[in-house]
């Protein structure tokens, strides 16, 4: 954790120019809500911001955010899918921002129900081999995560930091108290991810997709929205893991048990 980071927040690149901060706002559990974690990139000063979150935990991303820039200096803001705890705060981030709002292009007819009137600043991921360039000249990569769970989902892949933001892939949902920044035993972190993984990922052909892609990019860190950054070996181990697992429809079976 970098000096003069807040309790629950870490500087996890920063080369001077190009900054990639975990934000500590929605990383702690309350009970019965789903545990969350927020990134902000900060790039020449200007902002891109991935995953806000949902409505109640826009006034804690808002200080968060702000420990590091002007909320007027967000020009992006990254939703890697539609789940409610990623963007149903969409529509405050439009008004408190003049960023552009990026989102899989199939989610456009149903974001309105999280209160989108206009649509005028909502950029429609398409496909892959697209980035959002920044001022220093550093991209960020659209990464395809379909089916991993939401049925049109991205990564994104920041190229200068070698950070893949991966969203809800690699996630974890501790038990109160035993949160972590980072994974460095992968082997006693397993149990975290595992129920997750394979309910929710589509199937292990799905997965190994998603590893091929992740495995060419070469992160030095994997950063989900929930629970803690994968570094080092762990990055490997993970990696390994989601390739071999069995999950989703390859568990037919005992899924539909009578």
């Amino acid at each position: 954790m970098a000096d003069g980071a807040a309790s629950d927040d870490a500087i996890l690149f920063d080369d001077g120019d190009h900054r990639f901060i975990r934000l500590g706002a929605g990383s702690r559990g309350s009970k019965g809500v789903v545990q969350t974690t927020q990134y902000l990139i900060v790039d020449k000063g200007r902002g891109v911001l991935l995953d806000p979150g949902g409505v109640h935990l826009f006034p804690g991303v808002v200080a968060a955010a702000s420990r590091y820039i002007s909320i007027d200096d967000i020009d992006a803001i990254f939703f890697s899918h539609q789940d409610p705890d990623v963007s149903s705060g969409i529509a405050l981030w439009l008004g408190v921002t003049k960023a552009k709002i990026y989102i899989a292009e199939l989610w456009l007819r149903f974001i309105p129900h999280f209160g989108i009137v206009d649509q005028a600043r909502i950029m429609p991921v398409e496909g892959a081999g697209k980035a959002i360039r920044l001022a220093s000249g550093a991209e960020l990569a659209f990464v395809p995560s379909h089916y991993m769970h939401s049925p049109a989902a991205f990564s994104l892949y920041d190229r200068r930091a070698r950070i893949l933001f991966s969203g809800d892939i690699g996630g974890a949902v501790f038990p109160d108290g035993q949160e972590t920044l980072f994974v460095d035993d992968f082997a006693a972190h397993v149990r975290y991810i595992e129920g997750f993984h394979k309910r929710l990922i589509a199937s292990n052909s799905v997965a190994k997709r998603w590893v091929e892609n992740a495995r060419v990019l070469g992160p030095e860190l994997i950063a989900p929205q929930h629970g803690a950054v994968y570094r080092g070996a762990s990055v490997r181990a993970f990696l390994d893991w989601l390739s071999g697992l069995r999950c989703g429809v390859d568990e037919l079976d005992a899924l539909y048990r009578m």
